[in-house]
């Protein structure tokens, strides 16, 4: 059965993503000098003004207006031309201390769920990234566009766009790119000019000729995108969880990552359901796998784990969750320490999906030899 499925992809520069590197930026700082933060940081961003407001527990100090004006800046909002701008725009701190109710589920030595939730992971063998074909051309084709507009490739872009990409399955096998779509910000230019270079310069750069068979291109459908970033939109952190994740091919519990700890069960166990996931399907439990693992506040043992692998297991579910039990721990404590979650840098994850980054400690494969020898 042929099919058609659609991923999306945004730029650091979309003003949700603003959003998601600032908190994570303000997080970055706090763990860098007290290991042990308790930080959940959400930002808006309007036209003239960006709201940081949350709940933090630390004994260092951080500049936050200070991070807040690099990172926006660093993204490239650093000129009034863009109708926003990091130097001067207005910034509004609102933060409490973390709620000692809260505090005291996860400061305990057995640390406990700071709140309840459910929580996805995914996997396939599509990519070498084990993610969706689409998704991973959508991430690349952002990834590409920021780095034509630093280099100067294409001159006139700007800093905001996004992406979408749809690609054809013939019995879950990828056919083709069936289409793509791509918005991208620019200086006052010629339509035909940003069209041809965008097409050259980008998409042509990113997804193979084999891959472009019959393929629609919308290249600023819309036409003219002058009018962008916060000056045309609103920004919010955790808008853009499904182009964090997986681009809609697994589910979602509704749970955002940006500006949280380790001990929100959010961030940790979503990244440590996709390590898990990645393993299993690597070592040829299934060619796809999504794993459910939901949490109650204060508990530390998940309540519940469930698997689905799309009638693509190679050995029944029952062997499965045994490897899970056997070889993985989803209590909060073991998967911050496993996966090393009070060390990593969460502002190298907002941009281009969280699980896209190969140096990231959720990615590693190093499970699979020992799932295998399970499959004996």
């Amino acid at each position: 059965m042929k099919k058609l499925f659609s991923s999306e992809m945004v730029c650091p520069g979309h003003p949700d993503k603003l959003c998601d590197k600032i908190a994570d930026s303000i997080l970055d700082d706090y763990l860098s000098h007290d290991k042990d933060s308790r930080v959940a940081i959400e930002v808006s961003v309007s036209y003239k003004r960006v709201f940081i407001m949350g709940e933090v527990s630390s004994r260092w100090v951080s500049d936050i207006e200070n991070i807040a004006r690099n990172v926006i800046c660093d993204i490239g909002y650093d000129n009034d031309i863009f109708g926003f701008n990091g130097n001067n725009v207005d910034i509004i701190i609102d933060i409490n201390k973390q709620s000692s109710d809260i505090s005291n589920c996860v400061n305990k030595d057995d640390i406990g769920a700071g709140d309840q939730g459910i929580i996805y992971g995914y996997a396939c063998d599509e990519t070498d990234y084990y993610l969706p074909l689409g998704y991973v051309i959508a991430s690349k084709l952002a990834s590409r566009l920021e780095e034509v507009r630093r280099d100067n490739i294409i001159p006139y872009l700007r800093v905001d766009g996004k992406m979408q990409v749809t690609v054809e399955y013939d019995d879950d096998k990828v056919v083709r790119v069936d289409t793509v779509i791509l918005s991208v910000q620019h200086d006052e230019i010629d339509m035909g000019l940003l069209r041809k270079d965008i097409e050259r310069e980008v998409i042509r750069k990113v997804i193979p000729d084999d891959m472009l068979v019959n393929t629609k291109l919308y290249i600023n459908p819309s036409g003219r995108f002058v009018i962008g970033g916060p000056v045309g939109d609103t920004g919010l952190t955790g808008r853009k969880i499904v182009v964090d994740t997986y681009g809609g091919f697994a589910k979602h519990g509704g749970g955002a990552f940006s500006g949280k700890d380790y001990t929100k069960v959010d961030r940790s166990a979503a990244y440590y359901a996709r390590y898990v996931c990645k393993n299993l399907v690597a070592a040829g439990v299934a060619s796809k796998l999504e794993l459910q693992v939901s949490y109650a506040i204060g508990i530390s043992k998940p309540i519940s784990i469930n698997i689905d692998a799309f009638g693509t297991n190679k050995v029944s579910y029952g062997k499965i969750m045994d490897i899970i039990d056997e070889l993985f721990d989803f209590s909060p404590r073991n998967m911050i320490e496993e996966l090393d979650l009070k060390n990593i840098k969460y502002s190298g994850l907002s941009n281009y999906g969280h699980f896209m980054h190969e140096d990231y400690s959720m990615e590693r494969l190093d499970k699979v030899d020992e799932i295998r020898e399970y499959l004996v």
